[in-house]
């Protein structure tokens, strides 16, 4: 496994940008698909994009499709979510998540085998 650290969470006004990055520690990231889901108040927790490997494929939530991007950086071992026009809707805490699956897997099932999470980072989007 992996040990994920996330940040860039903050406080932003609608239609603004936010860029989140999360860091893996060891060896083996590339190996690794990556993911963000988040959780809103009262809400379960939700798939928000998943990056394959390599970096080659993504796959977003159809509510943050054309808004938000996800890429990695296997030389530095950081997954990012550029975020942008955000809505008060996207207000939760964001969480990074990897996992050694096939990411035909990752789109088949939006993420539910991540083993692999990190603490999360609070992103409050404000009207």
């Amino acid at each position: 496994q992996v040990q994920l650290v996330e940040s860039g969470g903050g406080l932003v006004q609608a239609g603004g940008s936010l860029r989140l990055s999360c860091a893996a520690s060891g060896r083996t990231f590339s190996s690794y698909a990556m993911g963000w889901f988040r959780q809103a108040p009262g809400k379960e927790r939700e798939f928000v994009a998943a990056i394959s490997w390599s970096g080659g494929s993504t796959y977003y939530a159809d509510s943050v499709k054309g808004r938000f991007t996800i890429s990695r950086d296997n030389a530095k071992n950081t997954v990012y979510l550029q975020m942008n026009s955000l809505k008060p809707e996207d207000t939760a805490v964001y969480y990074c998540a990897a996992d050694r699956v096939s990411f035909r897997r990752v789109v088949t099932t939006k993420g539910a085998d991540f083993g692999s999470w990190g603490q999360g980072t609070q992103v409050t989007v404000s009207s």
